[in-house]
């Protein structure tokens, strides 16, 4: 199935969405890599106030390129990280900023996907290698956090999207997760495989 979804979007939404589902996201998208995700949870434990409602925004595992041109920043390339640095954070994350939609590359494990069926979120994942196509789905540069703490591409970039994707559906709502059912099927036949 393809899903085309405006952010934010609603539990009862994304638990209509499968594993192998294919989605486009339009709203607000945010930039969090393994130092944001740490920062972001520090500060939500410590009672400090966070510069966005993560529960309202997809967060997308990407460290941007990203110029400054007539005083405004433009992405020049978006492809995304690969997600398994975030994997000692996602659950942590996910629980107290109840995102719905995780974007990245190379799967995520266990603990993600406990967070989402728990918590009712999806993780999907943007073609490694695309970054301008990502790019071009980017219509501005709405924000910028934590650039001087954290740098270019650990920093809270806050972009708006259209038709952001193809994002494909890997960790859904229901404990499904894709990579590892791959990974696990590709382990069996090179068992069976004779030398």
């Amino acid at each position: 199935m393809e899903y085309r979804l405006n952010l934010p979007v609603e539990e009862v939404e994304v638990k209509k969405i499968r594993v192998g589902d294919t989605i486009y996201i339009t709203g607000t998208v945010v930039t969090a890599r393994d130092e944001a995700h740490k920062m972001a949870i520090e500060k939500h434990d410590k009672g400090e106030e966070l510069p966005l409602n993560f529960s309202e925004v997809a967060v997308y595992h990407c460290g941007p390129i990203v110029k400054k041109e007539n005083g405004e920043w433009k992405i020049v390339a978006a492809g995304p990280t690969t997600s398994s640095r975030m994997e000692i954070f996602e659950y942590d994350f996910i629980e107290r900023f109840d995102t719905r939609i995780i974007i990245g590359k190379g799967g995520m494990g266990a603990k993600t996907t406990d967070a989402c069926k728990k918590f009712k979120s999806v993780y999907t994942a943007f073609t490694g290698g695309a970054a301008v196509l990502a790019a071009n789905s980017i219509k501005k540069v709405k924000d910028v956090f934590w650039l001087e703490e954290l740098g270019m591409p650990e920093a809270l970039w806050i972009l708006e999207v259209e038709n952001f994707g193809p994002l494909t559906v890997t960790i859904d709502t229901y404990g499904r997760n894709l990579t590892e059912e791959v990974k696990n099927r590709a382990r069996k036949v090179a068992e069976e495989i004779e030398f």
